[in-house]
């Protein structure tokens, strides 16, 4: 099978693809997601990563503590998720394999932050910014109503919720609103970034919509990328009310083809992935007492 992701291989950086492999599957190795270095080499290595390249990524990933070793100097050296690093991904399901239906209300997030807290300020700005809310007023952010439970989880986790008052409405005038989302968030990046993933991925999806059988590794090698590309789009695209974005909007049909990719690809992958999976270590012999 020809190799679609290989010409989108080198914009995926090999960070970027290791904790979307541990996403997608490295939670599900034995040993609380433990995966050996020599696996985890070659399962970057069937997206294009060079050892050096895997090597280098964990340490960083390592240093932000995301990654945390397990066994160091022993043949059986591998990594994990860390703590903080397995929350992310569990917060990143509930976003990247949902498609919101927004039912035009909205969330607003208000906030004041004293001068001697500028770090919680600027913390609180960042973490508003990813998970998808726009900035309607100095203090004053929005975003879709159907992130207020992300939203709630988020900031506690955070302990931000302190400086943060949210509330839910409708919008009762007086601008119009689709000019309005065009103030709050830049519609024309995150259109561009749906039309460059579907420029990618829509011949990934033609090809395997014209083959019956699925190659474990082949799968593997189209769904990794595929999901790489697409994790970050529902947080820019936080799932906007289509009646006041522009038209024709790529969103949608960037979702499909994703969505269509994940129904074909990620179970297939799933099993090229056990098959570098070690098997589970015996148990220690127990020992006879002493006579």
């Amino acid at each position: 099978m020809a190799q679609h992701s290989s010409p989108t291989t080198p914009r995926h950086s090999p960070g970027s693809l290791i904790l979307t492999f541990y996403g997608a599957y490295g939670r599900g190795f034995a040993d609380a997601g433990t995966v050996p270095v020599a696996a985890l080499i070659r399962l970057l290595g069937a997206v294009g990563v060079d050892p050096p390249s895997v090597r280098s990524a964990v340490s960083r990933l390592k240093r932000r503590g995301l990654l945390t070793a397990d066994r160091p100097g022993s043949k059986a050296a591998g990594y994990r998720p860390s703590g903080a690093a397995r929350e992310l991904l569990e917060d990143g399901d509930r976003r990247i394999y949902s498609r919101p239906a927004p039912d035009g209300t909205w969330l607003l997030a208000v906030f004041s932050i004293p001068e001697s807290e500028r770090q919680r300020r600027h913390v609180l700005r960042s973490r508003l910014t990813r998970l998808g809310f726009g900035n309607a007023a100095p203090g004053v952010w929005i975003a879709p109503s159907h992130l207020e439970d992300e939203t709630r989880h988020t900031l506690a986790r955070l302990d931000l919720t302190a400086y943060v008052d949210l509330f839910r409405g409708s919008h009762l005038g007086f601008g119009a609103t689709a000019e309005s989302v065009g103030r709050w968030w830049d519609l024309e990046t995150i259109a561009h970034r749906h039309r460059s993933f579907l420029e990618a991925q829509e011949p990934v999806l033609r090809t395997w919509a014209r083959r019956r059988k699925i190659p474990p590794e082949a799968a593997y090698r189209d769904y990794l990328p595929a999901l790489d590309a697409w994790r970050r789009l529902p947080y820019a695209d936080p799932g906007l009310p289509p009646a006041l974005l522009p038209q024709p909007w790529p969103g949608e049909r960037a979702a499909e083809v994703f969505f269509s990719l994940h129904a074909k690809l990620r179970d297939a992958g799933r099993e090229y992935v056990r098959a570098l999976q070690p098997p589970p270590a015996a148990p220690a012999p127990a020992r006879l007492p002493t006579p």
